[in-house]
């Protein structure tokens, strides 16, 4: 018994308790791909976010842009192309660019045309007229007197060229604050902007405002200062095509006869409800009354 005690003992140990765990031995490793994991998805999210804003900035900005160039009746004074930005203060008739194509050209006033038959359109022959008229000047100075369906295409139709379209406002008729011309009417439009007046334009086109109720501004005042500007251009020899459209009332005629002149009318380019003038600039041209006396007399004599 007592050989027995004396040997040497031996300890159990359980396996267990010296040998890791299968699920501990990959749990850093885990854990650093969960993390990259998410600084991943956080990047992602970020980038996303941005584009997103960027997007709808972008997105904001181009309506803004296209309703300050169409405008409305109501609120905006001056709708300008894109072209006409850079008439603000240019001066001469330097186009911004090259025309449109003959083809594209012809397309463009074919399709017009046909839409003309529509109620409420331009008809198809005073379509083709002023599209003549811009044929043989655009790439052009163009000043538009009212918006309405034919304003696309003008813009069109002058690519290259500038581009403003004026409509009617609470203040669109008034008294002049200066005497545009020495002349003792008074219908003139003392709201425009002063770099209008340096511009040299080659067609000024009178299609408002609306004149076809007694409550509507008319257009005298248009037509005047269509005469003024015309005769303003200081180059020698220049001309400037002046269309008045809804000739055929009373109101549209008296007023282009007075201040246009019957004398600078071209018939052959004007159809009933078109008037078409051709009104010379330059320094031979006579401040001290619109019409010649002659003119004058006749245009007495037949009323």
């Amino acid at each position: 018994m007592k050989g027995l005690g004396g040997g040497p003992k031996v300890l159990l140990v359980h396996s267990s308790s010296n040998k890791p765990s299968g699920g501990g031995s990959g749990s850093p490793w885990m854990g650093r791909r969960r993390l990259w994991l998410v600084v991943f998805l956080a990047c992602f999210a970020c980038v996303s976010l941005a584009s997103l804003l960027s997007a709808a900035r972008d997105a904001s900005s181009a309506v803004g842009a296209r309703r300050r160039a169409t405008g409305s009746a109501s609120g905006a004074r001056l709708a300008v192309s894109a072209g006409a930005r850079r008439a603000a203060a240019a001066k001469g008739d330097e186009a911004a660019g090259p025309g449109l194509p003959a083809y594209v050209f012809d397309a463009l006033v074919q399709y017009a045309a046909v839409g003309g038959n529509t109620s409420g359109s331009m008809p198809a022959a005073d379509v083709r007229a002023i599209a003549a008229a811009l044929k043989r000047r655009a790439p052009c100075n163009l000043l538009v007197f009212g918006l309405g369906g034919e304003t696309p295409l003008w813009r069109a139709l002058n690519h290259g060229g500038r581009t403003v379209f004026l409509d009617e406002n609470q203040w669109y008729v008034s008294r002049p604050v200066q005497n545009l011309l020495f002349s003792d009417c008074r219908l003139a439009i003392n709201d425009l902007p002063n770099q209008l007046y340096d511009v040299a334009w080659d067609v000024i086109l009178v299609d408002g405002p609306r004149g076809y109720t007694a409550s509507s501004p008319g257009r005298m005042s248009a037509i005047f200062t269509a005469g003024v500007l015309a005769r303003a251009r200081k180059e020698e020899g220049a001309a400037t095509d002046v269309l008045v459209h809804d000739y055929e009332r009373e109101v549209e005629r008296a007023c282009s006869r007075e201040f246009l002149c019957e004398e600078n009318r071209v018939p052959a380019s004007s159809t009933r409800s078109l008037a078409h003038f051709v009104i010379r600039g330059g320094r031979a041209v006579r401040r001290d009354a619109f019409c010649g006396r002659a003119a004058a007399a006749t245009d007495t004599a037949a009323q």
